[in-house]
């Protein structure tokens, strides 16, 4: 990959959280909360995962990651 790394000659294994969702066609569709922006779909959970390793590192080039610690996903109901 070209470009300068923001953490070049200081990269160490990260940690990242991904958020995968299912669209209403059926597409899988996930984002990266700690990198603005940084996000990709598939119709397979094997294809996205190849991509969002992928986007990641190209959203690591521009930028590093916020700092932010996963706590929980809810689902909400809203009552009509």
């Amino acid at each position: 990959m070209r470009g300068t790394f923001w953490f070049q000659g200081l990269m160490k294994p990260q940690t990242l959280t991904v958020l995968i969702e299912q669209d209403e066609d059926g597409y899988y569709v996930a984002t990266v909360p700690a990198l603005r922006s940084c996000y990709t779909q598939a119709k397979s959970l094997a294809t996205l995962r190849k991509r969002v390793l992928e986007v990641i590192k190209l959203c690591l080039v521009r930028e590093a990651p916020a700092k932010q610690e996963f706590i929980a996903v809810e689902r909400v109901e809203i009552p009509a």
